[in-house]
């Protein structure tokens, strides 16, 4: 475990902490593997922007490359960057992005992590997307999260080569070893011991802040100590699918993601950003989360009916203590504020990393 200690390139705006929300923009029922995507989700962003809209926060919508493709999707970009009411980032899902290189027996299968290919394909993908995006939206894209929070450090090289100044893959408190892509390696990434409160990245160790013009805003989780249930995890740890059933009806971290069944956990993990002082939320949701039957958390109307209940419910809460910004907009922040500046010739300001 690594020791909890002051570094002074972890963000630490002292103003009003800010509100993010970010979409990942993708197919239908991806969690289904299917072999052909659709995109009939895009219809249900329109609501959702509407929800936001009212409560005046700022969506961030993370696009992959199906999405993309949607005049669906494209409607609804146009409309929300006209009126300057939320931005287009990239969301990359390397097995369903060009140019394709098939890496396993069945990448529609298997959906290998970024990380996972060649070094040459892993640069061409993220090039073409980049570009295939901003020609399509005409707008610079500057936001990003990786396919299945699968993130290294030469995929966050390849970012900062592409222009980009912002990433949100980091899962803080969560592994991902036990969710494979390629079957032959080594499952996902291990964010378990990385910062909780957004920094500059490192680029030879993501896990550390270092003075990259990368900024790592990771993911709003909390550690919840009384639901660890060390003895059983343990002896459950012997079984996959025992541990699986546990982490689904007891999770060890509450994150800031409604699934219908833990608005207890949302305003749990509000109330310790607020006690923590930590500098923003960030609730994440997917697009096909949006739509009945497009998703395992949320399979009816009713469903999505109680989705909308708890957003209402944390976006009034949010109201008038949190700032709303997109992810755009929260990294100028932190450059203007000049609170924590990657250059060695500016003041850094003072922060605690959460480990």
């Amino acid at each position: 475990m690594l020791q909890h200690h002051p570094d002074k390139r972890v963000c630490n705006v002292r103003s009003m902490p800010a509100m993010l929300i970010t979409i990942d923009c993708e197919g239908d029922n991806l969690w289904s593997r299917p072999r052909i995507v659709t995109t009939h989700n895009a219809r249900y962003l329109f609501w959702f922007q509407s929800l936001c809209e009212r409560y005046g926060m700022r969506p961030t919508y993370l696009v992959n490359y199906e999405m993309a493709l949607s005049e669906v999707f494209q409607e609804f970009a146009a409309g929300v960057l006209h009126r300057e009411a939320a931005e287009i980032g990239m969301h990359l899902h390397a097995w369903n992005s060009p140019p394709f290189s098939p890496l396993t027996p069945d990448d529609h299968y298997y959906q290998p992590y970024l990380f996972e290919y060649p070094s040459s394909v892993m640069r061409a993908k993220v090039g073409y997307l980049t570009k295939f995006l901003e020609d399509t939206f005409q707008t610079r894209v500057v936001s990003h999260r990786a396919g299945r929070w699968g993130l290294d450090h030469r995929y966050a090289r390849m970012l900062v080569d592409h222009g980009f100044n912002v990433d949100c893959s980091v899962t803080p408190h969560v592994s991902w070893r036990n969710t494979p892509g390629d079957p032959r390696r080594e499952g996902g990434p291990d964010f378990t011991d990385f910062h909780h409160q957004a920094y500059f990245l490192d680029l030879d160790d993501i896990s550390r802040a270092g003075s990259s013009p990368l900024l790592e805003v990771p993911i709003s989780i909390v550690d919840c100590p009384e639901r660890r249930c060390a003895g059983v995890r343990k002896a459950a740890s012997l079984c996959d699918l025992a541990l699986r059933v546990l982490n689904h009806f007891c999770p060890p971290v509450c994150w800031l993601q409604p699934n219908g069944r833990n608005r207890r956990d949302l305003f749990y993990v509000i109330e310790h950003a607020k006690q923590d002082r930590r500098d923003y939320l960030q609730l994440t949701l997917h697009s096909s989360e949006l739509m009945p039957g497009c998703s395992p958390a949320f399979p009816t109307r009713l469903s999505i009916a109680r989705l909308q209940d708890d957003l209402e419910a944390v976006f009034a809460t949010i109201q008038g203590h949190w700032l709303p910004a997109t992810l755009r907009e929260y990294h100028r922040r932190v450059i203007t504020t000049r609170v924590a500046m990657p250059m060695a010739a500016a003041p850094f300001g003072s922060g605690v990393p959460g480990r």
